[in-house]
């Protein structure tokens, strides 16, 4: 039931390690998420019932061994690998059932095998003031993001994710399996501020640094090319690696903010977050239903939001604004005012807002 480190696989890499094996299900959802089509999930259904049941046997106590690639080329901040791989035990167990409602099939059993994974997980590597095992940025990333964090210390384990960046004058340590989750995660837990400012900086380890070293594809290593101008061991040290560039999928989501509400982009949420010294954003994504794109601007006290959304297509348009403020917009059809903005829907077309 295990799924390969890579595929294709040639046989020397191996199978079962966290983040890469469970591709095998992220990948899957990801392109449902996307394209909307439940064929993908079909497919991909006997081998995700049989990968969990490879994870739930080579456990111990729900518990994943300590093996693996673990947070692959993160930056002196490395984190227990058994820690690692029981969040994503958590994670695609989660992942699967929800499938299942897609699917229609009974979701309860794996509903169930995520309950008792987060709780081994909580009960092993959650003390009571919130402290992840390894107390790294990744630790706290991948517990916060797959929900294995008790709610009631959300708050202390964000507040130690942002203190271990500051701790390193506001820049990153992760590496492949944290990266993609850190900025969200400081998004989704009020500090989308500390995002900004990690997006921004240009010194090493940064995006930034990279920009500033010549890169025009992302580095396989956040100091491929060191900051005494020699190059990494070129046995391993591509200049054209995708996963640091990850960081795109908050920049559309959350710069832009253009994100599916629905799986095919049947609904659209158009949620920009400025921040940082950001004044001004615009996007397109090619979405399966056609384009979808934002521009917004904050000049002078003031917010514009320009959004066009495909035929076929509606969208929650979030505009950042008090209760009582005067948002203009173009006909568009107010819902709440939720999370320090107001809520509207709108279909097809180009809709402007102004506060």
């Amino acid at each position: 039931g295990s799924f390969t480190h890579v595929a294709p696989d040639v046989g020397r890499l191996g199978d079962g390690a966290a983040g890469w094996g469970d591709a095998g299900v992220t990948v899957p959802w990801a392109l449902y998420q996307a394209y909307g089509d439940v064929r993908v999930l079909e497919e991909a259904w006997p081998s995700v019932v049989a990968w969990l049941g490879y994870l739930e046997r080579h456990s111990d106590g729900l518990l994943r061994p300590a093996d693996g690639f673990g947070d692959w080329l993160n930056v002196d901040d490395e984190t227990p690998k058994d820690v690692i791989a029981t969040a994503y035990f958590a994670h695609v167990a989660d992942l699967a059932a929800r499938m299942a409602r897609e699917l229609g099939r009974d979701p309860a059993p794996y509903e169930d095998l995520f309950g008792r994974v987060r709780e081994a997980f909580r009960r092993a590597y959650v003390d009571p003031a919130g402290r992840v095992k390894g107390d790294t940025q990744t630790a706290y990333v991948l517990a916060l993001s797959m929900g294995l964090v008790p709610d009631a210390l959300r708050d202390a384990a964000a507040g130690r994710l942002v203190a271990l960046v500051e701790a390193r004058d506001w820049h990153l340590s992760t590496g492949f399996l944290g990266t993609p989750r850190l900025l969200p995660v400081l998004t989704d837990t009020g500090h989308t501020d500390v995002a900004y400012r990690l997006l921004t900086r240009r010194t090493f380890p940064s995006w930034g640094y990279q920009i500033e070293r010549g890169a025009t594809t992302m580095w396989e290593r956040w100091d491929s090319l060191r900051p005494d101008g020699t190059f990494q061991d070129p046995g391993m040290n591509s200049f054209n690696h995708y996963a640091y560039g990850s960081v795109g999928e908050w920049m559309y989501a959350h710069v832009a903010g253009i994100a599916p509400g629905r799986p095919g982009y049947r609904e659209v949420v158009v949620r920009p977050r400025p921040g940082g010294g950001v004044e001004e954003a615009r996007a397109t994504l090619s979405s399966v239903r056609g384009p979808i794109s934002t521009r917004w601007r904050r000049r002078d006290g003031r917010f514009e939001l320009t959004c066009s959304v495909p035929v076929n297509t509606t969208a929650q348009v979030w505009v950042p604004a008090s209760a009582t403020d005067r948002v203009e917009h173009t006909g568009a059809v107010p819902l709440r005012h939720e999370d320090g903005c107001q809520v509207f829907r709108v279909g097809s077309g180009t809709h402007r807002f102004a506060v």
